[in-house]
This record gives C-alpha cells, sequence and structure tokens, in this order.
C-alpha cells in the first residue's frame, strides 16, 4: 500500500513535529521501527522504552502514522497504544491529531489499536464525541474481527456513562450475535451484559 504523498501532514497539525534523532548519531524512531517480518512487532519494546524516558520522542512515533509503509503504520500505532496504556497522561498532548486526519487510516492493525487509546485516555466532551463517531463509524464498516472487538469494547466504555449512546449500541450489538465468527458473538454476549441489556 502505497499513499504517495503523506495524506497527514502531522507537522502541520503539531509544530515542531520531526521524526528526528534526539542527538547527531542516533536512530530514529521511523528507521527503529521499519523492516523485518510483517507479522511481527520489531524493535517496538525499545521505540516504547524510548517514549517513556523522553515524551519528547513520542512526536516521532505520533509521524511514523503518516509513513508510506503499513509495517511502519502498524508498529507506531502499536507502540502508541502500549505507551498510552502504561502513561495515559503521555498522549494526551497528541489528542487532537489522533482525532484528526489520523483517525482516517484504514488499516486495522491501526484502527484497532486507535480504539484502545481512544478508551484510554483523558478526553474533553468535545473529543470525546468525536472519538465515538470514529468509533461508530470503524464499527459500521470494518469486517475485521479484531477491530470489531475491540471498537465494540471501547463503544461499551463509553455507553457506560452515556445513556443515547448505550440505546444506539444495544441493538448494534445484537446484530452480531449471529456473527459466523464465534469469537465475536460470545464477545458480543459479554458486552451486553456488562450495559445491563439481555441478548
Amino acid at each position: 500500500m502505497r499513499f504517495g504523498r503523506a495524506p497527514w501532514e502531522l507537522h502541520v497539525l503539531i509544530p515542531g513535529l520531526r521524526d528526528r534523532p534526539s542527538k547527531p548519531g542516533s536512530i530514529s524512531i521511523a528507521e527503529l521501527l521499519s523492516g523485518g517480518d510483517a507479522r511481527a512487532l520489531g524493535r517496538v519494546p525499545e521505540v516504547i522504552d524510548i517514549a517513556l524516558c523522553d515524551s519528547a520522542r513520542l512526536r516521532g512515533v505520533l509521524e511514523c502514522l503518516s509513513s508510506d509503509d503499513l509495517i511502519v503504520r502498524m508498529r507506531a500505532s502499536d507502540a502508541l497504544e502500549k505507551v498510552a496504556r502504561q502513561r495515559p497522561e503521555l498522549l494526551e498532548p497528541f489528542v487532537e491529531p489522533l482525532l484528526g486526519e489520523v483517525a482516517a487510516i484504514e488499516q486495522p492493525s491501526v484502527q484497532w489499536r486507535h480504539a484502545q487509546i481512544f478508551s484510554g485516555v483523558r478526553l474533553d466532551t468535545d473529543q470525546r464525541r468525536r472519538a465515538v463517531e470514529i468509533l461508530k463509524r470503524n464499527f459500521e464498516r470494518s469486517e475485521d474481527w479484531i477491530v470489531l472487538s475491540l471498537t465494540m469494547d471501547s463503544l461499551t466504555h463509553f455507553a457506560l456513562e452515556d445513556p443515547d449512546l448505550r440505546r444506539w449500541l444495544v441493538p448494534e450489538l445484537r446484530r452480531h450475535l449471529d456473527d459466523r465468527r464465534k469469537s465475536v458473538s460470545k464477545h458480543v454476549l459479554k458486552l451486553l451484559k456488562q450495559l445491563g441489556a439481555p441478548g
């Protein structure tokens, strides 16, 4: 997959956003995330450690989401999700680009990690509304079972405190009770129980 010129000009959204090594001779985040087997996370643990020790390097991780290389995008998204899991406050300065152009990425391995990030970081009222709209869109369009499962999780997370969203979500979840993939239908039952709705 190649996008040509990167459609997500993150350096415009976040002034100073460039994936450059922190000092001469050091390796860039993009280089750390590139190469190898597409099914492997490669040096993602190293990138996570770098970001946790130096939050300024998170800018470089975020910029990698605009890479032409789907492996780099997948690994960058994985690193961001794991950083958010350990230190969600570090992702708060980057919520806006994650809710903006980055949300247009239709790569499943990026979408499901963004679903996890959205439910793990602190959002204001408007950001929460926009996150829910992104999650709804991905839930309605995706055929990927991991995207469906993790997006359902995040929507349920928000619906527990939002009666209007709950009213929308319950019938949408029930549509997947007959999903041919048993992992999906079983997950739906679990979420309906959390929402206090009979399957």
